[in-house]
This record gives structure tokens, sequence and C-alpha cells, in this order.
């Protein structure tokens, strides 16, 4: 892939359009699909915005993986709707956008927009791992800022973080990061390792905030020029700051590994090239009529085959 890659984080658009489009937004049989109108909406624009050459949609293939939980028991435990002995837990989901993913998956798949989850990861390791074997330009399209950490000017890689649909984004490069955050992509998975994440269940260190995190970093590197200072009686740390990384120090021992996006997830081989016609068009008709999908579908396909 040398041309312009990009790579959507699905759940995190599938949801977004979810809770952007109302409800009332039907099939002909009652059922709500505001959540796949909504993503192709989404993908139409993006498209049209930005003409990646190829697109994946990242899909969840496991939202909490077993090798996280396993480090961090707390990673994403309070959106467990329910636990499954040797298979992925199960996250809670609106009652009526669960009946949408499907739709949404077969959607994808008539149309020939490459689809890919692997057992046993995140989308953002799915996403990680085609960033890192990209040898041209990647957007990545996600409302998740984990995956900021993946930034990186030199390779091309850039975030598109919506802030109102998908029509108002943040394109987010390093100057970009640097003007927030006071690091770049790498330096940002430290920097949310330190400060933690309730949304994700990770607690980080006690008392050390975003500013404090950032000024550490600037200060000492990296994670481990921080922690390398704690052991430093020299190095510029509070009595407060020394004694929580101290006690932190479990935590800082295993979080990399659950924070840090994985890059070498085993990929399926697939086509990853924008379609410019439908894979299967009987199957698209078939599901076109029955989820009534109408202008959504059909200005998709007009910028596919533009």
């Amino acid at each position: 892939m040398t041309g312009r890659l990009m790579l959507l984080d699905t759940a995190s658009l599938y949801f977004r359009a979810y809770f952007g489009v109302p409800d009332s937004v039907k099939a002909p049989d009652g059922t709500p699909v505001n959540a796949v109108r909504g993503l192709l909406d989404f993908i139409d624009r993006l498209v049209r915005d930005h003409q990646p050459e190829h697109l994946v949609a990242c899909m969840d293939a496991d939202w909490r993986p077993g090798w996280r939980v396993d480090l961090i028991p707390t990673y994403k435990a309070h959106r467990v709707a329910e636990e499954h002995a040797g298979a992925p837990d199960e996250e809670e989901v609106p009652d009526t956008l669960s009946p949408q993913v499907p739709v949404i998956e077969e959607v994808l798949d008539a149309l020939g927009i490459a689809r890919v989850g692997v057992a046993g990861y995140e989308a953002d390791d799915v996403i990680g791992t085609f960033a890192a074997r990209a040898e041209g330009p990647v957007d990545i399209v996600t409302g998740d800022r984990d995956l900021y950490q993946l930034v990186d000017d030199a390779r091309g890689i850039r975030v598109l973080y919506p802030l109102k649909g998908v029509g108002t984004l943040q394109l987010t490069d390093e100057a970009v990061l640097r003007e927030k955050y006071g690091v770049d992509g790498r330096g940002y998975a430290d920097l949310a390792l330190l400060r933690g994440d309730p949304s994700d269940g990770l607690p980080g260190v006690a008392g050390i905030g975003e500013k404090t995190a950032a000024k550490l970093l600037a200060e000492f590197g990296d994670l481990a020029g921080i922690m390398a200072a704690v052991d430093d009686p020299r190095a510029k740390l509070t009595p407060s700051q020394r004694k929580r990384l101290t006690e932190a120090r479990p935590y800082v021992a295993v979080a990399p590994k659950v924070v840090r996006v994985a890059d070498d997830v085993p990929l399926p081989d697939v086509r990853t090239a924008l379609p410019h016609t439908p894979r299967d068009p009987a199957a698209l008709e078939r599901l076109a009529e029955r989820w009534g999908l109408g202008g959504s579908l059909q200005r998709l396909l007009t910028t596919l085959t533009e």
C-alpha cells in the first residue's frame, strides 16, 4: 500500500452515528437504522473530503482482550454487560444499537470495503498494525484519543478526530499534540498511562494529572526516564511525586503493554483498495430494500464510482 490509507475505528464511528442521528430513522418494518445510515454518511463524507486510495473498517473482535485484563483487571470492567468464560465478554451497548451492528457488517461486505477484526485484539491494535506496515500516508479516523499515540509526522500518520459528525474534523498531527498536551505521538501513550483514563478503567498514578504528566515527560524524556529519576535523589521531583511514583511501580510495570497499541497483529490477507463498484450488487440491493438505506447508500455508491 503506497497510496493514502484510511483506517476507520468502526465502533467509535457507529457509536457517534447512533447518538448523532435520530432514532426516528427506521427501516420499513420500524427497526431503527440510524447507526447504519449515519455510518454510511460518515464514510461518504470521509471519502469525498480525503480521497483515500485504500480503506479499511477496523473492528473489535475482542473489545476487552484477556491479555490486557490479566495485567490490569479493571481494564474496561465497568462496561461489561455479561462475562463469558473462554469467550469475549459482552459489552454494554444500547438495546437498539446492537441489532444494527450485523447490518453494518453485511453492508460493508457487500460494498467491498475491507473489514478486519482479529481474534484476541481490539480495533486499535488492528489499526496500529496496518499503520506500522503502511508505506504511504495514513489517516486514522477515530473519536478515541488513545490513538493519538500513533501520530507520526515523519511517516505521514495523522488522526482525524471528529468534533461534530465527520464534517468538522481535528486533523491531529504532532504540532496539535504538542500544543494541546506538550508531547508527540510516542509521548502520548506515556502521558495517558500516567494520567489514567476512567473510561477505560485505567487508574493512572495517583496525584499525577495531565499537566503534571506532561511536565515530567518534558523533564525526563519518557516513562523510563521518569522512573529512573525516582531512584535518583538528585532528580527534580517533589517528595510527593517521588512517593506516588514509587507506590505506583506495580502499575507502571504492566501498564505500557495495556496502554500501547499493538503493532504485530496477525492480519488476514485482504484487498484494501477503495472499491469503485460493489462486490455483491445483488446482496446490496436486498440490504438496501430490507433496511431502507435510501439516500445514504446511494450517495456513498455515487462517491465510490466517481
